[in-house]
């Protein structure tokens, strides 16, 4: 019972046993046959990497056996190459020891030609100086001579070398000068008679077709009065009304011993313009007190700049000008009120731009640049008394404000020569104003001024050496002056006249032209016994 107890105890652990080892035997068996189907895989890999490697080797060798027969043909072909450059360099080396064979043999025929010729050189010097000493020796014998002559003629003469000297040099240049005072004269006179039938034609004509009004005038500076009694009422109580009339208008109102009359003083035309109307309708009114005076002086203000506006509207249609800036148009109304040395500018510009046009037609320029030049080249007259500076520095600014092009800038900056002119319509322009300021009854010239041009005229003349007397006639528009006979000749009064011309045009300023007349007359007198 112990046994098999014992048995049943031991069982389990001989089955396991057992297991194991069944397990052991199935591992070692699969183990086996893994290493036996390893060694086959194995030995057919190595019979197929052999197979390679000897498949690899064979086509090393026909790689490296092709890869000569290219490397020889390749050497032959650089080896052939080099050969027929060396071949090439042979050729041209001996071409060049063959040109300096030939250059060698040239610079030895060269060289020899030199030395024939430096010896011909050598002989013709050797002659030369011969020559040389013989001229030498005529030159001494014909300055003894030249020297034995002048002594000849100085004792003839009574005259020392030098005294001859300068009497000839005196002689040439008297008759240098008198030759030159004849071409001179012939030359202007040539040009004179072009010139001046030519421009006498297109100004002439311009001045025809240009139909102004006479522009001299005189400013409105006096207001008329009813009565006497008027002036009390416009200075009022005090002079209440007198000063509310000047502190609105910005003039002066001058009331004195003129009988029905009083006189407005300002710098301004525009405000002269505004207290002019607004008396004239205070007078009207008759109702004169401040408040009613600024609201007269408010109504005379619109009315004047609505004329202003007009007037400068007018003046571009009568000049023809439909594309001026408005502010531009503006302001040239307000020269309808400016006057210069009793000119209306408003007319001058218009009368200026007119004959400008015509003269820039019948010339071949721009008649529309010079017209346009013409009508703005004094419009900074209009603000002169409001901005600093002269009217040709503002003209230049407004019309530089007011995009108008470089041409016309041009053409009111240069209207009086204080710029060099750069275009033909300047020079136009220029002569339009001064055909339109200078011809008669343009402008008033005091009486004071008008003696002291006569005057000058009278002095720059008589300053000359050779003149006798002097007369300006034509209201200064001519001298006429009298030489002595004995100092200046026919030739010598032509130069003359252009130096008197030109010391006038330096030292005087004078509207227009300034004809110079030099006379000479030479009277020969006996007496009869």
């Amino acid at each position: 019972m112990s046994n098999l107890s014992m048995l049943c105890a031991v069982a389990p652990a001989i089955a396991v046993v057992i297991g194991v080892v069944c397990l052991l035997v199935g591992v070692g068996a699969g183990v086996g046959l893994y290493m036996i189907i390893a060694t086959k895989k194995i030995g057919k890999s190595k019979s197929n990497a052999v197979k390679i490697i000897e498949e690899a080797y064979a086509e090393a060798k026909t790689i490296k056996k092709e890869s000569m027969l290219e490397a020889k043909e390749e050497a032959q072909k650089i080896k052939d190459e080099a050969n027929d450059e060396a071949k090439a360099r042979r050729g041209e080396i001996q071409k060049q020891e063959e040109r300096l064979d030939q250059r060698e043999e040239y610079v030895t025929k060269k060289e020899q030609t030199v030395d024939t010729k430096l010896e011909q050189i050598e002989k013709e010097k050797e002659g030369l100086a011969v020559e040389r000493g013989k001229i030498a020796e005529a030159t001494a014998a014909a300055e003894e001579i030249k020297s034995q002559l002048m002594e000849k003629l100085e004792k003839i003469s009574g005259m020392s070398k030098k005294e001859a000297k300068d009497l000839l040099i005196q002689n040439i240049t008297e008759e240098a000068k008198k030759d030159a005072g004849l071409m001179v004269k012939r030359i202007e006179d040539e040009a004179k008679e072009e010139a001046e039938t030519h421009a006498r034609e297109i100004v002439v004509g311009a001045i025809q077709k240009c139909a102004t009004d006479l522009s001299s005038e005189m400013t409105v500076t006096t207001v008329a009065l009813p009565n006497d009694e008027m002036k009390g009422r416009i200075i009022g109580r005090e002079g209440r009304n007198i000063r509310s009339i000047e502190s609105v208008t910005g003039v002066e109102l001058i009331v004195d011993d003129t009988p029905e009359a009083i006189t407005i003083s300002s710098f301004d035309p525009i405000r002269r313009e505004i207290a002019r109307l607004s008396l004239e309708k205070l007078i009207v009114d008759g109702r004169i007190h401040p408040t009613r005076v600024e609201e007269v002086v408010d109504k005379a203000t619109k009315e004047v700049e609505k004329t202003i506006k007009e007037a400068g509207e007018k003046a571009c249609n009568e000049v023809g000008l439909y594309n001026l800036h408005p502010e531009l148009v503006k302001v040239m109304g307000r020269l309808k009120y400016r006057t210069s040395y009793g000119q209306n500018c408003l007319k001058h510009s218009i009368e200026t731009a007119l004959l400008a046009g015509m003269i820039a037609s019948e010339l071949g320029a721009d008649a529309a640049v010079a017209k346009r030049g013409g009508f703005l080249h004094d419009i900074g007259k209009a603000l002169d008394h409001e901005i600093e500076g002269t009217h040709v520095t503002i003209g230049v600014d407004l019309a530089k404000k007011y995009k108008e092009s470089e041409a016309v800038i041009h053409c009111i900056e240069a209207h009086h020569g204080n710029v060099p002119f750069h275009s033909i319509e300047a020079i136009i322009v220029q002569v339009a104003d001064a055909i339109s300021s200078s011809r008669p009854g343009a402008r008033r010239e005091s009486f004071e001024n008008y003696i002291k041009r006569l005057q000058q005229l009278e002095e720059i003349s008589n300053s000359f050496k050779g003149v006798d007397k002097s007369y300006a006639i034509q209201a200064g528009r001519e001298v006429r002056i009298i030489v002595k006979p004995e100092q200046v000749s026919d030739s010598e009064s032509v130069l003359l006249a252009r130096d008197i011309a030109k010391r006038i045009e330096a030292e005087m300023q004078y509207p227009g032209q300034i004809k110079v007349n030099v006379i000479r007359e030479y009277r020969a007198t006996d007496t009869a016994k």
